[in-house]
């Protein structure tokens, strides 16, 4: 579905929204109560009900995550009701002044895809679903650019990079950026001792193991024999595919990157490691940013929107939810393919 640009976190499933929050802990401080505040608050959704029946699928569920008017179901006092109203309109009317319009060139469609990890299934899903969506709305073909982390974790990084290579052949526009996990996969590679050691600890058993590495013989391997295995399991054609992909692209007022940039530098002047690794400086920036960051990297539930990045990293690999943002114009919309979720040890 379409939107305007406006500060807020779009959900990934069933509408939630983050603004149940703020409604969510009014119930557990025991704003009109009838049990002292001991309300239970719902995990997934965030309404205040004892046995939420939403997550469900109980769309008849008054739940703050459905839209922002909607009050919890707990029994409330009704100048208290009024008063979590009144501050819950206001909590959406200041969020849709926050982030300032952006559009991309005219003429141009873009889609950005978020990590993948390794998952061919929603990568597969996705790209039918970004299909649709063009012939659907006509015009040119759209851009995909892939933000990164294609590899480690899921369970087909090899034919993730299969896909993707013959994707650039297919079509035009096909841009890929370099994330972290490939950085540290070219790494070990290239017999690089720290790499190759990191790899093994960030997701690289799932990616070895997707080249036909058996188990066992990689479970025996100490970290020479692993890079032995590495060498020559991964054709030379998937190292060249990673080597030649982007640091960064920028389309309007839009920049795409993996990670995100460090605040105060310049985007000709932006280190590819900041690009491929920043977290907190960035995630937390409070001054405007040269152009508005599109990036994957940190993991969210749900699609975030905030006045100086949109992140899309949904956690694919986990959640079974793989997302692409569109972009024409001033107009974004967001693709999701939904698979199965995956236990990860803690």
């Amino acid at each position: 579905m379409e939107h305007e640009p406006q500060a807020r976190f779009l959900p990934v499933a069933q509408g939630r929204v983050r603004g149940r929050q703020a409604i969510a802990d009014a119930g557990q401080q025991g704003v009109g109560g009838t049990d002292g505040g001991k309300h239970r608050v719902c995990g997934r959704c965030g309404c205040a009900t004892p046995d939420c029946k939403r997550c469900a699928d109980a769309p008849t569920q008054a739940c703050a995550a459905t839209a922002p008017h909607h009050l919890p179901t707990f029994p409330v006092h009704g100048k208290v009701r009024k008063a979590v109203a009144m501050l819950t309109k206001l909590l959406f009317r200041r969020q849709k002044t926050m982030v300032p319009a952006a559009s991309v060139p005219e003429g141009r469609r873009l889609y950005a895809i978020g990590d993948i990890h390794g998952r061919l299934d929603l990568l597969d899903g996705l790209l039918a679903q970004i299909a649709q969506d063009e012939a659907a709305r006509g015009g040119p073909a759209g851009e995909l650019i892939f933000l990164g982390d294609l590899v480690d974790r899921g369970p087909e990084s090899a034919q993730v990079i299969d896909r993707l290579i013959a994707l650039k052949a297919e079509r035009l526009g096909v841009r890929v950026l370099l994330g972290n996990h490939e950085e540290i996969f070219l790494g070990a590679l290239a017999g690089d001792a720290k790499a190759l050691r990191l790899f093994s600890r960030i997701g690289g058993e799932e990616t070895i193991l997707s080249y036909g590495v058996c188990p066992l013989a990689y479970a025996r391997a100490d970290y020479d024999e692993l890079h032995g295995l590495l060498v020559d399991a991964v054709p030379a054609a998937h190292r060249a595919f990673l080597e030649t992909c982007e640091d960064m692209v920028v389309a309007g007022d839009y920049v795409f990157v993996h990670a995100g940039i460090r605040p105060g530098i310049p985007l000709v002047e932006q280190r590819p490691a900041d690009l491929r690794w920043i977290r907190e400086e960035f995630l937390g920036a409070r001054t405007p940013l040269e152009k508005l960051v599109v990036h994957g990297h940190t993991i969210s539930e749900e699609i975030v929107e905030l006045p100086h990045r949109i992140g899309i990293d949904t956690g694919a690999y986990r959640s079974g939810i793989l997302t692409a943002m569109g972009f024409e114009a001033e107009k974004r919309w967001v693709l999701q393919e939904q698979g199965a979720r995956v236990a990860v040890a803690a």
